[in-house]
Order: structure tokens, then sequence, then C-alpha cells
């Protein structure tokens, strides 16, 4: 995680609006941003690690374009330290989710940057972050509203990051194809980048054998020969 979230903060900037979707990856993202500076935050969820950030003044929402110097968000769900923290700061704006998660008002903050996981890429860049094959694992959440507000923000970037293997290094999360009866959370046509702990791979602007390249470079390199093998029968690239 720590590998992965190293490779994600490099794509942020001081003065970037952030958003952290759940888990363990997201909070280790968080935990790797306390040397920006001026970061803002619009976000579904406050999490522990955003109220760091916030306690330790790395988030000032000073850059702000859009509710300058107000923390955004739908709810908080962290640790006491973080209820305290918003319990005495009228700088914190809690709003209606519909509000909050709306694609148009996440994209008119410039230079958004939204970072969630994934269960399962393809070598297209579909993502899906809910389902193991057709069984619902996870709720669907705001990172498809964060995924499209960012793509669409000025300076905006949406980021992927995950673990490139899961059950112990076993089993691939980069795929030729989603698992059959996967759900497909976010479109392939408005994904920025997929982080591993091998590096990043960018996708907006690039072409199907250019996405495929990019997904197998990040993929554990137990698997990329497979991968590869896969893409030809596949006809991807």
């Amino acid at each position: 995680e720590k590998k992965i979230a190293a490779n994600v903060v490099s794509l942020i900037r001081d003065g970037d609006c952030i958003q952290l979707g759940i888990g363990g990856m997201p909070n280790a993202v968080g935990e790797a941003l306390m040397d920006k500076h001026d970061l803002g935050i619009h976000t579904e969820m406050i999490t522990s690690s955003m109220g760091k950030l916030l306690r330790a003044g790395v988030v000032t929402n000073a850059r702000k374009n859009f509710n300058t110097g107000k923390t955004v968000g739908a709810f908080a769900w962290g640790d006491q330290p973080l209820y305290d923290y918003l319990a005495e700061n009228t700088s914190v704006c809690l709003r209606r989710a519909a509000w909050v998660n709306d694609p148009f008002n996440i994209a008119q903050n410039d230079n958004m940057v939204s970072v969630n996981t994934a269960i399962q890429v393809d070598l297209t860049g579909q993502i899906c972050s809910e389902s193991i094959g057709p069984r619902q694992f996870s709720g669907t959440g705001g990172a498809s509203d964060f995924a499209y507000g960012a793509f669409h923000s000025k300076g905006g970037r949406g980021i992927i990051a995950l673990a490139s293997t899961a059950k112990g290094g076993t089993v691939s999360k980069i795929q030729p194809t989603l698992t059959p009866g996967a759900v497909v959370s976010i479109s392939r046509n408005i994904v920025d980048y997929v982080v591993t702990e091998y590096g990043i791979a960018k996708l907006r602007d690039r072409t199907v054998r250019q996405r495929v390249e990019n997904l197998i470079a990040v993929a554990h390199p137990d698997f990329r020969a497979e991968l590869r093998k896969q893409a030809d029968a596949l006809m991807l690239w």
C-alpha cells in the first residue's frame, strides 16, 4: 500500500482538490500526502486520514475556486480526533450526497483529483469496484460520480489505485476481460490513471493498444506473459 500510495502522490500537486475513497488504499494515500501544501477537499466521505491532513494544516482549501476555504463532504466516518475537529470548525461544510456527488458540482473544482480503488481492471481500462463476477461485494458508492467529475475538471485527474494481485499473489487484478457478470463501475472512457505497486498506467487519450501495453506494464511480473498471450488471442493489439 505504501508503494502504491507513493506512486499516487506523485500525481498530486500542491493546491489540488482531493477526494479519497474508502479502505486501506485511500487511507495510505492520505498518510502519504503530509508533505503537500494548500490541498482542498471535496469528497463524499471525510476520513480519519483527511482529519490528519486538516489538523496538520496540509489542507487549507485556500486555492479552491469552488467553495473556497471550505472542506466539503457528505458525511464523516473515522476516529474520535476527526469528530472532535469537525465539531469545532465552521470551515467544514456537510451537504446532501445528491449535491456533493453531483459530477457537475465536482467538476467545478479546478485540479480535482479523485482517488479510488478497484476489485478488477480489464486490459482496455474498464473498472469493476463493486462485484466479484455477478456477486455484489460492496456498495456502488460515489466512485463513478467522482471519476466523471475529475475527468471533466480543469486540470483534473482520476486515479484508480489497487494492488496488482489478490489471494496471496495467486490472482492478477488486471485481467484480459472482466469476470463474466462483473459490474462495470467506471467506464473506460473516463479512466485517467491506473496505479499499482509497479507503476502508473496512463489511459486518457490512449489507443486500445497503448492501454493494453500500459496496463500490462503495471501488472505483476508473474502474470505479464499470460496477459500478452491473452491480448493476442483477443486481438487487442
